[in-house]
């Protein structure tokens, strides 16, 4: 166990005692942060990121599908967040041996596209277009970057992209995390772990210092 399954979910006390207000969040997520910014002002609400992750110093990028709906404030693309994604991603990143450091979670559509208690639902193709067009300028934000997971079928189409801005970089596809695919076979659970070990090769070379360390005592 890695000591990142250490540390707690995603929730206001972790906000309050891991600098997840903005006044002090570290630098190293300034410039995603004021990404993340300018993406609310065109598309409405959008999760920010985990500042326990890499930041613009992350090595691999894992992309999902978009936010679900209703986790409350502030909302965090997160590891932590307490949902059976949430779960599975912790368990499967700790499992490939991925420090906490070295990576950073984002959404294919990383606005919510739910109404307010509208159960949840895939993007439709004009939303996922829409995700994909902000896609470079994040890429952008990445220069130590040197892996790409593409995590389900939405995420996937991001491909082309990322093949354009970045075409150094090894791309992997693997399943969605959601247990509504990974308890439906086990060989989805082999898939995932496959990609993030994968990854993980493709990568290689000395850790970034993890920031959680400094806040667990690891």
């Amino acid at each position: 166990m890695t000591a990142d399954s250490q540390l707690p979910r995603w929730n206001t006390t972790r906000a309050a005692s891991h600098g997840e207000n903005a006044a002090s969040r570290p630098d190293h997520m300034a410039p995603l942060d004021a990404f993340a910014d300018r993406l609310r002002r065109r598309h409405g609400e959008v999760p920010g990121f985990d500042a326990l992750d890499g930041g613009v110093e992350a090595r691999l990028l894992l992309l999902l599908e978009t936010p679900g709906p209703g986790l409350g404030q502030p909302r965090r693309v997160s590891r932590d967040n307490p949902t059976g994604t949430g779960r599975n991603l912790r368990r499967f990143l700790d499992e490939a041996e991925w420090p906490r450091g070295q990576t950073i979670l984002w959404n294919a559509v990383p606005w919510v596209i739910h109404g307010p208690g509208a159960l949840n639902r895939a993007p439709k193709a004009a939303e996922i277009a829409a995700g994909l067009a902000e896609l470079p300028e994040f890429l952008r934000l990445l220069p130590s970057l040197q892996a790409v997971v593409l995590a389900g079928r939405v995420a996937g189409r991001a491909a082309p992209v990322v093949a354009a801005v970045r075409p150094d970089l090894p791309t992997f596809t693997m399943p969605h995390p959601s247990p509504v695919y990974v308890c439906t076979d086990p060989a989805i659970a082999i898939r995932i772990r496959s990609a993030l070990t994968a990854a993980r090769a493709a990568v290689g070379g000395e850790e970034r210092a993890d920031p959680s360390a400094a806040e667990t005592g690891s």
